[in-house]
This record gives C-alpha cells, structure tokens and sequence, in this order.
C-alpha cells in the first residue's frame, strides 16, 4: 500500500505524545479508580476533533470513515495503573524528563502504548478507502485483570479481525503469550501433639505433593513460549510450635503455553497430585498469532523480530487474532522510578505507523 500522508507531521505526533504522557502521569490512575484519566483521554480526542464514546472508564473510536461492511483492527491499551513500588526515589506523579528519559508511574506500563496509538489513530482517521476500519479502544483494569475494562467493553465494538495490544515489547512483535492459572491447593492431614509420632503430618506430606509438581515436566512444550512453568507462590502451616496441623494450604502460580488450555493445564496437576486444588479462574489463556498473519510478515518485513511473551496482558481476554506490540521494556514495569525513553515514544508512533500502512 502507498504511503497515507497525515495532516500531523511527525514532530506534532511526539510534541502531542509526550504532552499527553505528561498529563496522564500526573493523575492517579490506580485499576477500578481511572475516570479523572478517562476524561483527561476524551479531551485530548475532543481536542483533536475525534468524537469517542465511553463504557464506564473504557473510552473508544472509530475512524472517520468507518465502513459497517469492512472488519477492523483494534488499537488497544490501558491506561490504570500500579500503586507505587514503596522504593520510588521520585515523585511518581511529576513527570520529569531528564536525559532523554520521561519518569513517571505508568510511563513505560502502558502510557507509552497509550500516547504512540493515539497519535497513530489520529494519522489515520480521516484517511479513506482503507482495507479495516481502525478502530482505537483505552481501557481499564488491566493490571487486575478486572470485569470492567475491555471484557466488558468488547461485545460492545464492531466486528475486530485483529487486535494490537499496547504493551512494552521494545516494538517487537510478541506472537505468543502465556495464560496464567493460579491454583489454591490444601494437604489434608491428622492433627496431633508434636511430641508424638505422626505418620500423617500434613507438612510433610503437603512438602512431598509440592516437590512432585514442581519436578513434573509438561509432555508437550511449545514453539514460541518453552514449556508450561509451574511456581510455588504461598503456603502456610500451623500456629503453634508444639502442634502438628490438621492442614496445610498453598498456591501455585502456573503459566500456561499456547499447548494447552487453562482447564487442561489444571486437570493435568490435578492428575499429578494427592492435595485438593481450586483454580480461581479460568480466564486468562495463552494466546498467539501465526507466523503467516499479514501484520506479522509486515512487522519482519520492516526489521522487527518475534518472540514468545512470559508475561500476561489483556490479550488473554481479548476474543479474537491479537498480537502484542508498544514502546519500552516490560522489565521496567512496576519498578520504582519507572521511566520511558522519548524517543521510544516516537520510534513507536513510526513503527506501528509503517506496520499498519501496509495493512490497511
């Protein structure tokens, strides 16, 4: 496809990145408590003549020209955040920027991601003829993997064939994602004074159960994400010295590859296992995109690479194609004194930019 010029230059497309970062740093965004960035969002839009609508702290547009008839692709992020790592050294509501970087909470996870799809849904609103609709979704509850952000948003959009979820990738194309299953386990035992013997001590047993799981290797292991990890997370015994207890309980935090689903990870473990476990959900699958899909050759055609992603994202909700792919460093995310480099912002409005020309 041609080359679609836009009416910004790419020095506004930063200038109104960073503004808008700036902004977003400086309003606590903490998941369930987002409005005040929600409408800070709408009025960046409603500055740029954009019209968005609103499903509680969701916000979303169409292009110009939407077509009823034509599928679309989603651009989408979050924009809640994490409380403060307690070793923040700065302010992590005063955005500073200092040596090319930008500090603030959020900045990296997913402010970044947020500003580069807006500017690039502006470059493309107006354009016409395009092959997809583009449509531009700014969500909510990401990081609790909450009800209230893009699950329930998503019957709500028209007929998405792909979906770009903003996430710190270095803008490579991370075309697989791991699940996350986490297990509530218990070890049943005899309760009994611990100056007798105890045949049934629930400790131990539980400690036997756990070093046969954690030993037990998944027999199918996947192209892109290795095999299924299994981590031992919590466990808790006991009140008193002198007393062996009835039970032992523990959690097992479990990534999931694109081999298996939730369900079928969980019936495996249980399988390997004496204790009686509880999977609190089974929302959050692994997901993928296939090496032949038209965005990824575009994204290896202009030099970027691929890989599978270790960790989870709204894309484990997200009904449809997605890939994963935004600005910054995923191991920069939820540390203190978080920070994004500028001219991330602005590699990453050129690259999702340059990716999405030759799709639409």
């Amino acid at each position: 496809m041609k080359e679609l010029k836009s009416v910004y230059s790419k020095e506004e497309l930063l200038k109104n990145a960073v503004e808008l970062l700036k902004k977003l740093i400086e309003i606590p965004s903490f998941s369930k408590d987002e409005f005040n960035t929600s409408v800070e969002i709408e009025n960046f839009f409603k500055k740029h003549q954009v019209p968005t609508k609103r499903l509680k702290n969701n916000i979303w547009a169409v292009n110009e020209h939407f077509d009823v008839f034509k599928p679309s692709i989603l651009l989408n992020t979050h924009h809640d955040t994490v409380k403060p790592n307690k070793a923040y050294t700065l302010d992590p509501f005063l955005p500073v920027e200092k040596d090319g970087k930008l500090f603030g909470l959020g900045s990296n996870d997913a402010g970044a991601s947020l500003v580069s799809m807006a500017q690039v849904f502006l470059h493309f609103y107006d354009k016409e003829d395009l092959q997809y609709n583009l449509v531009i979704a700014l969500t909510a509850e990401e990081e609790i993997s909450g009800f209230d952000g893009i699950e329930a948003l998503f019957p709500q959009l028209p007929n998405i064939e792909l979906a770009i979820v903003g996430e710190p990738t270095q803008m490579n194309l991370a075309i697989a994602e791991k699940g996350l299953l986490v297990i509530d386990g218990e070890m049943k035992g005899t309760p009994s004074h611990a100056a007798h013997p105890n045949n049934d001590n629930s400790i131990v047993k539980c400690m036997e159960d756990l070093q046969n799981i954690l030993h037990f290797k998944f027999p199918k292991v996947s192209d892109h994400l290795g095999e299924v990890k299994i981590t031992l997370s919590g466990i808790h015994a006991g009140v008193q010295h002198n007393v062996v207890p009835e039970s032992c309980t523990f959690t097992l935090d479990v990534r999931v590859t694109d081999e298996y689903t939730n369900k079928e990870a969980f019936e495996i473990i249980q399988s390997q296992m004496q204790s009686a476990l509880t999977a609190r959900s089974f929302r959050l699958n692994s997901s993928k995109i296939e090496m032949d899909h038209p965005f990824v050759q575009a994204g290896l055609e202009i030099g970027r690479t691929t890989y599978g992603s270790p960790t989870s994202s709204d894309q484990a909700i997200i009904p449809c194609t997605s890939v994963k792919l935004g600005p910054g460093d995923s191991r920069r995310s939820h540390t203190a004194d978080e920070y994004i480099y500028i001219k991330e912002i602005e590699e990453g409005i050129d690259i999702y930019i340059r990716i999405l020309e030759k799709v639409l």
